[in-house]
């Protein structure tokens, strides 16, 4: 396998639709397109260590693998903005030649479906090669007095510090998850990715946080196993019918509308609620995925879409992804185009709901996070 260069720069909604249709339109593609002596480099607008970083990681290997040509792949962190700064970058300079791929997230996404004039990039431009649909867990500090989800409702009216990277990132959904749930929580805006949250947790520095699935089971759960850590909810996953059910990955963990239940005794529903779903949509089931710039031709997205659809079925990938990205299930095709538009698309009247909310409760303006 080439080798796996690294620098400083779920079910859920119908996950395996399309794999193995892709890798059928991909396979001719795949021997008129060679990579081989390049290096790509894979942009994640994050930090390292965080749930984006951590994702991107596992599968950089795997890829340089199965791409014609055996590909060095680079990851390349590009912080700032909430994400914006780096994902800026690949829109302006990105050639279409299958060299520079772009990974997001909702933090990404979020600003995008806000109107954030930050955002110097239009989704709808770029080729969508891979969607990873992802789950998050929130977990307190034992100083509060918690020591089981069942204890949630002991967090009633304690201060709650959250490490935050901005109210348009991907943070949006704690923000307003914590806020109709009534939990008192101080978010503490500038953090440049989650993995940065999760190192001011641990220093106490903060006593609420959360982590998506791969960060919180690589980086997290020995945190839970010390016992300086402990599990709330899961945001949850949606079934095909778009319900609301447990993440399969933490089956043990109530998810958020259950926990939203036993803290204030009804059912989740109503406008703000509403608005918390659209973010929690953008956000997780349609999170995590994979760009190529415009104007990259159909052959090289293919060539693309059938090293993925090959990696998944290698026996390394098979024997370590639960480990690192939970039991959801990566995709390509129809099955990825069907999240990218689920995930890049709200509507103006939820937009409008949550921008006042963030003005008028926040104080925080678009772009000034």
């Amino acid at each position: 396998m080439t080798d796996f260069i690294t620098t400083t720069r779920r079910g859920a909604i119908g996950l395996a639709l399309g794999a193995a249709a892709a890798f059928c339109f991909g396979t001719a593609a795949s021997a008129e397109v060679s990579f081989e002596g390049k290096t790509i480099e894979w942009i994640i607008p994050f930090s390292a260590g965080g749930g984006s970083d951590t994702w991107a990681r596992f599968n950089a290997p795997l890829l340089s693998k199965y791409l014609p040509g055996s590909p060095t792949v680079v990851v390349v962190n590009e912080l700032g903005g909430g994400s914006t700064k780096g994902t800026n970058l690949f829109a302006a300079r990105a050639k279409p030649d299958g060299l520079t791929i772009l990974g997001t997230s909702g933090s990404t996404q979020f600003p995008y479906l806000l109107g954030d004039p930050r955002v110097r990039y239009e989704y709808a431009n770029w080729k969508i090669v891979m969607a990873s649909p992802t789950g998050g867990v929130v977990y307190t500090s034992p100083s509060t007095g918690v020591t089981s989800p069942a204890e949630i409702g002991k967090l009633a009216g304690q201060k709650l510090i959250y490490a935050s990277q901005g109210a348009t990132s991907l943070d949006l959904v704690p923000l307003l998850g914590f806020k109709q749930s009534g939990l008192e929580v101080q978010h503490v805006f500038g953090f440049k990715g989650r993995g940065d949250g999760r190192l001011a947790f641990e220093r106490g520095e903060t006593n609420i946080d959360y982590q998506t699935s791969s960060a919180y089971i690589k980086n997290v759960q020995p945190l839970v196993d010390a016992g300086t850590a402990v599990p709330l909810f899961s945001w949850g996953v949606l079934d095909d019918d778009g319900n609301l059910v447990r993440d399969p990955t933490f089956p043990d963990l109530p998810h958020f509308g259950e926990a939203y239940q036993t803290m204030t005794g009804n059912a989740p529903s109503g406008p703000e609620y509403d608005a918390y779903f659209a973010f929690f949509t953008a956000g997780f089931p349609a999170q995590k995925m994979v760009f190529l710039p415009k104007d990259t031709s159909q052959e090289i997205v293919d060539a693309y879409q059938a090293a993925i659809t090959a990696m998944k079925a290698d026996p390394e990938y098979q024997a370590n992804k639960e480990a690192v990205l939970g039991t959801y299930e990566q995709v390509v095709g129809k099955a990825a185009d069907a999240l990218f538009k689920k995930g890049t698309v709200i509507s103006p009247e939820l937009r409008k709901q949550v921008v006042d909310m963030l003005a008028a409760d926040y104080g925080v303006k678009l772009g000034e996070d």
